[in-house]
């Protein structure tokens, strides 16, 4: 994919809210949205002119980030959601939270989603016991995703695991951090989903203007 190379916390200031994008930076008083939590530029503190189209795309944006697309890739993902059974809102941020890369930070296996993409493309786990680098892949129920043997002690591992020790995992995985290990129970819950909140109802009527 396309790779973002400026700073993270702008998006978090962009949004006017956090998007937990860089680890445990995020958790601390060095975060970049705590000290200004104002729009980036010299015209962000300036006067928003509110209106219901920048309501629905400053939603989709925020979800966008945090999840790490393009815009194609995300539009792509939303019109799946559509062909699928149910809420389309409730579709959408069930296949985004089932991306691999989403799935090993929501273990706790990284710090970051972008730090789990970096670690699938330096081949450092195992999905169902196979070599897999596929950040958009879809998991599903009694996946079992695996750091590999050789890869248990390096730093940015050790470090998200202890850190993952201290906070609580969705209820849809279970994390063996003993063994290194993570596996999907079911599909992901719309109510554990509220840090940030989401309401992905504003991105449903984006697109279907």
């Amino acid at each position: 994919m396309a790779r973002y190379t400026g700073s993270v916390c702008r998006m978090c200031r962009r949004e006017a809210t956090k998007l937990y994008l860089k680890g445990d930076r995020c958790f601390s008083e060095k975060c970049a949205f705590d000290r200004r939590p104002y729009a980036p530029g010299q015209h962000g503190q300036g006067r928003i002119r509110p209106s219901d189209y920048r309501e629905q795309l400053r939603e989709k944006q925020k979800v966008k980030r945090i999840y790490g697309l393009l815009e194609k890739q995300f539009f792509l993902y939303f019109e799946k959601a559509d062909r699928m059974k149910g809420v389309t809102g409730e579709n959408l941020l069930n296949l985004l939270e089932r991306r691999l890369d989403n799935t090993i930070y929501r273990l706790g296996m990284a710090s970051s989603r972008q730090e789990a993409r970096q670690m699938l493309r330096h081949n450092h786990f195992l999905l169902n016991g196979k070599k897999v680098n596929i950040p958009s892949l879809l998991v599903r129920e009694n996946d079992v995703i695996e750091i590999k043997e050789g890869s248990r002690k390096v730093k940015c591992v050790t470090d998200a695991l202890e850190a993952a020790a201290t906070r609580s995992t969705m209820s849809w995985l279970e994390l063996d951090a003993k063994n290194f290990k993570g596996t999907v129970k079911g599909l992901p819950v719309r109510e554990e989903l509220t840090t940030p909140e989401i309401n992905e109802q504003l991105i449903v009527e984006l697109y279907s203007k």
